[in-house]
């Protein structure tokens, strides 16, 4: 077990071994990692490329999903390129600001997501519910309060964390069972009660995620009900696709995410450390790379101009 200097009340450093006692394995689990990754940062770059361009797109759920895309580019960006140099050249050592920041950015953008997620099911709300003032409603002012709260509710129940991580002293160790800094992850090797930790960490999960969840779940409760009151099968058809990729992201956004929260604070003596670890890394990879995916293929509009885009590229090469 390696330890830096830890006779002073943080260590220089911490080392992220990976995923524990899979070492053998790393360069097997780094493929399909760096396979999703560049996926996601594809997709989402062509995603926010092709929005931006468009002004046919610049409506509110799809400035939406911009937002979506960036906070998926950052998300992942701020931990699968430290996991592939654990996996490739075993280069685990990270500054003790270093895994400060990561943690940071990692809660904080998932909080982003979180808030963006509950901002598109409103948008899917009005769109369906109350079609007539949705207009009225979605302004562009709406977009930039609902970006501004999402920001600032973030900076406001992330930022403890750091507080909380940086008064707890490190005298142990410095060995971090993980392929990335995350809260609990780090506070688990204070030599001092974390108590603070779990009860924050807690109360955050049930005052941002959650209420979040609860707001989706009644929205979609709402449009469900609206929907089932249409006449027409194709309408209402249509207003189910509408909501299927929505649905979709969200599902894959919080389960594994809420399998992590949970394996950590209540699961850890039951869950093993490596399902435990893997699940942490699809948290962050999978959503990134499938949600450019989904909407791409289930957003009619989406998926004609990137089609567009690329075949009058094809076009003027050969031309050329």
């Amino acid at each position: 077990m390696e330890i830096s200097n830890l006779t002073s009340f943080h260590p220089d450093y911490f080392i992220l071994i990976g995923i524990p006692d899979m070492e053998k394995y790393h360069l097997l689990f780094s493929f399909p990692f760096c396979i999703m990754y560049v996926i996601a940062i594809i997709g989402n770059s062509i995603l926010i490329f092709v929005i931006g361009k468009n002004e046919t797109l610049q409506q509110p759920m799809y400035l939406f999903l911009t937002m979506l895309a960036a906070c998926d580019i950052v998300l992942s960006s701020s931990t699968i390129p430290k996991t592939l140099c654990i996996f490739w050249s075993h280069c685990q050592k990270i500054s003790f600001n270093g895994c400060l920041v990561q943690a940071y950015f990692i809660h904080f953008f998932f909080g982003m997501e979180s808030a963006i997620l509950l901002a598109m099911a409103y948008d899917r709300y009005y769109a369906i519910c109350h079609p007539l003032t949705y207009v009225s409603n979605l302004t562009s002012s709406f977009i930039v309060k609902s970006f501004s709260f999402a920001v600032s509710r973030s900076i406001l129940m992330v930022t403890p964390f750091i507080f909380l991580l940086d008064r707890l002293p490190y005298q142990h160790s410095n060995v971090i069972e993980h392929t990335y800094c995350e809260h609990m992850s780090m506070a688990r090797l204070a030599t001092a009660d974390i108590l603070i930790n779990v009860v924050y960490g807690l109360i955050i999960a049930a005052l941002a995620t959650g209420v979040d969840i609860i707001l989706i779940v009644l929205s979609y409760v709402s449009i469900i009900r609206a929907v089932i009151r249409l006449r027409s099968s194709e309408a209402r058809f249509k207003a189910f696709n509408t909501c299927a990729s929505h649905v979709c992201v969200i599902v894959l956004f919080y389960s594994p995410a809420f399998f992590s929260f949970i394996a950590h604070r209540v699961g850890h003596k039951y869950v093993p450390l490596q399902i435990h670890i893997l699940v942490a890394n699809l948290y962050v990879l999978v959503p990134p790379m499938m949600n450019p995916i989904i909407y791409g293929v289930k957003t009619r509009e989406i998926r004609e101009k990137v089609v567009s885009m690329f075949c009058s590229r094809n076009t003027r090469n050969f031309q050329e």
